[in-house]
């Protein structure tokens, strides 16, 4: 690593407090290969940092770098859980789909005859009687008459 002394072997725990991120940010590091690590006999995982900058710029651009990472590593966890989020809202709209087709009755060829109407009258007192209808005239038109 270019302007470092040395690696210094640390815990998880204490190299996250030495970068300035959370623990989390140092296993996604180590899941991604990028950050050299080891695994003791009694399972706990340790990781190399460097010791101490060489100059106070290098260690500056170092820690920035921690930051946007870290800053990545959350963004990415946020995609995923609104992706999953999303796959679960859209497995939700299909089962409404499937239970509305399954409550909702077919559509019907014939439309329902309409119910029928009475057949016999009855008497209503201030009704008038229907009167039949008007019967086409057969003649021809008065002024067809007299012009032609």
């Amino acid at each position: 690593m270019d302007g470092y002394d040395e690696l210094e072997r640390v815990t998880v725990a204490e190299a996250a407090q030495r970068l300035g991120v959370k623990e989390q940010a140092i296993r996604k590091r180590i899941s991604r290969g990028t950050l050299q690590h080891d695994k003791a006999v009694d399972g706990r995982v340790y990781v190399y940092i460097a010791a101490e900058p060489q100059d106070e710029v290098q260690g500056e651009d170092t820690r920035a770098n921690t930051h946007l990472e870290a800053l990545v590593d959350t963004l990415q966890e946020q995609n995923r859980f609104l992706r999953e989020e999303l796959a679960r809202k859209d497995a939700i709209m299909l089962n409404m789909t499937e239970a509305m087709k399954a409550l909702t009755p077919p559509a019907q060829e014939e439309p329902a005859a309409p119910p029928e109407a009475p057949t016999e009258a009855t008497e209503q007192p201030g009704r008038v009687e229907p009167q039949p209808p008007l019967e086409e005239p057969t003649k021809r038109p008065w002024w067809r008459r007299w012009i032609g």
